[in-house]
């Protein structure tokens, strides 16, 4: 992939198509219509066909959603996009309002009639977001089966038509006939007949399969029946398939067109079929119920088995993370040297990265699109680099760079913060507070049973402690050459009920963002190992390894507010960069590293 900074979405896409949308709703005799950045598969990265919530706003954020009615229209963001949506997206046609603390429902609540009817397109949105919206809005929520966004959408996008590619055995670490009889354990246990699974990704990890339907993430668009004995019914375009595939797959895994689904759900009258409502569209809870079938709600089967990684995923992503530090730490180098002339811009800096990660030749894809934001850029936390937007890194600014790569043997994620000049007072006393929370869930133990929420406070405490905080999460899940951000677990302020179990593989990321100014993110991957005993203790106890290999800025870090513990933990990690990574590179880079990595 070549990151692309043309300019996606911005205000005229809702000046052009909002009037386009409002025609179809009186038409259709529709007060207003529900518009959700989620496509038919709940995906966080969509095919430009499934573009919907960009097509009516502008917004290209990978969340948010937007209520569209004759006369007023507002969309819906969350604390990562609050600067982002009012530079694409027009606020003499939307109000800007927060998607946190049920944004949706309050606004249904307050600004509509019982006389309204709303449309929503049912494959949409899953049951668990209606039942809220249901539940307070005034006006009726009406299903539009034929969504008239779709109707409305001229020269729309074809769809995505990528081939499946096997992910192989060597990194997968099962082959897909277990994992079915494995899964299919899981369903009998639920006393089920089959569970339905509608997440691609799922569907990748059960049948070790990958495609290019989306970016960034290597997926099939597809729907899959797994019954009690571990058969399977596959939903995908039939062009996508090849003979070998088919031949790969097996007799135990029937392939149908994608447009035959409904044709079979509706064979499982009186079935009892397990169905996730948190990320299964409200369209197979219809379909399922019209046929009589028996739901049974429950989280998707494949979700925790494919979180948990095994000793062979594991090592994969080792190798994975190994190699991408070299190209990591020559843009390191880079940034520290060619860059501090004042010159580079965000979108130079960002194809240099990219650049040397090519040169790996074995990269495949970004796993996102690359932050790459300096100054008050930096302090958009999901901030996307364009022509128009992109600064230069000029001097006595701040440059954070958050990026990450697929490979065949797995996914990263990385963020460093890196001076461009002298880092004032500030600068270095905030980045020593996210260095201090990032230590503190690094070096974390906690019993089993322990949830991502129990151990978010550990890495806000430091700025807590000053005043400060961040409106993210302080960790997700990450997939193995699959999904950047995977659950079930996850480390946030949120209520989460996903214990952390060995193998998970999250992200440790907390930052400060200082609005106008300068944002400050480290982010390092690590993953859970399994329960360990320490010789004086009662209980065993797991912790995290961490897998990203590359050194933290020291001219950034204010050694007077470490204690002795911190200044061991850094030591030590930028010598385990060094030992690991000095191998693989010569010349200036290496001098550099060694530099880099010395003791503070």
């Amino acid at each position: 992939m070549i990151q692309n900074f043309q300019t996606r979405g911005g205000p005229e896409y809702g000046r052009k198509n909002l009037p386009k949308l409002r025609d179809t709703l009186k038409k259709l005799k529709l007060d207003g219509f529900l518009v959700p950045h989620e496509d038919e598969y709940q995906n966080e990265y969509l095919p430009e066909c499934n573009e919907r919530l960009m097509w009516v706003s502008g917004f290209t954020g990978s969340a948010g959603a937007a209520i569209i009615m004759q006369n007023s229209a507002a969309i819906f963001v969350d604390g990562r996009y609050t600067l982002q949506v009012k530079s694409q997206v027009d606020n003499k046609l939307f109000s800007y309002e927060k998607l946190e603390n049920d944004g949706l429902k309050s606004w249904l609540e307050a600004n509509t009639k019982a006389t309204h009817i709303i449309g929503y397109d049912p494959k949409l949105h899953t049951p668990n977001a209606l039942k809220k919206l249901k539940k307070y809005s005034k006006a009726k929520l009406m299903a539009i089966h034929n969504n008239p966004l779709d109707n409305s959408w001229e020269n729309r996008p074809e769809k995505p038509t990528s081939k499946i590619t096997i992910h192989p055995i060597e990194h997968a670490g099962e082959s897909h006939h277990h994992k079915c009889i494995r899964i299919a354990k899981l369903i009998s246990n639920k006393h089920a007949d089959v569970a339905l699974i509608t997440s691609p990704s799922s569907i990748a990890w059960l049948l070790n399969i990958r495609g290019a339907d989306v970016m960034c993430t290597p997926l099939i668009l597809s729907t899959a029946i797994i019954d009690k004995k571990g058969k399977v019914q596959l939903f995908v375009d039939s062009n996508k398939l090849t003979t070998d595939i088919k031949n790969y797959l097996g007799k135990n895994v029937v392939v149908y067109d994608e447009t035959s689904i409904e044709n079979e759900l509706k064979l499982l009258k009186g079935s009892k079929v397990l169905l996730d409502p948190s990320t299964a569209s409200s369209w197979f809870f219809d379909t399922l119920s019209d046929s009589k079938a028996i739901i049974i709600e429950t989280q998707d089967p494949i979700s925790l088995p494919k979180a948990c990684k095994n000793i062979t995923e594991i090592q994969s992503t080792i190798n994975a993370h190994k190699r991408d530090a070299v190209p990591l730490i020559r843009f390191l180098h880079w940034l520290d040297t060619q860059a501090q002339s004042g010159k580079e811009t965000e979108i130079s800096a960002a194809k240099k990265l990219e650049e040397f990660r090519h040169e790996t030749t074995l990269l495949k894809d970004l796993s996102f699109e690359s932050i790459s934001g300096a100054g008050s850029n930096g302090a958009i936390v999901h901030y996307r680099v364009s022509e128009e937007t992109s600064k230069t890194l000029s001097p006595g600014t701040l440059y954070l760079i958050d990026s990450g790569a697929q490979y065949e043997d797995g996914t990263t994620d990385v963020t460093r913060t890196v001076p461009i000049g002298k880092p004032s007072a500030e600068m270095r006393h905030r980045f020593t507070l996210v260095l201090k929370g990032h230590i503190a869930l690094a070096t974390a133990y906690f019993p089993e049973g322990t949830t991502g929420s129990n151990l978010d406070a550990l890495a806000r405490m430091p700025l807590w402690q000053n005043g400060l905080d961040y409106d993210h999460g302080t960790g997700h899940g990450v997939g193995l050459y699959l999904g950047v951000h995977e659950g079930p677990q996850r480390i946030s302020k949120a209520p989460n009920d996903v214990a952390l179990e060995p193998g998970m593989i999250l992200s440790n990321e907390p930052g400060y963002y200082k609005k106008g100014a300068y944002g400050i993110r480290i982010e390092n991957l690590q993953y859970v190992t399994k329960p360990i005993s320490n010789i004086n203790g009662e209980r065993k106890m797991l912790s995290f390894k961490t897998l990203t290999l590359a050194p933290i800025h020291s001219s950034l870090i204010d050694k007077t507010i470490l204690n002795e513990q911190e200044k061991a933990y850094i030591n030590k990690y930028h010598k385990t960069v060094y030992d690991k990574i000095s191998p693989s590179l010569s010349g200036s880079t290496l001098i550099w590293l060694q530099e880099a990595c010395k003791v503070i």
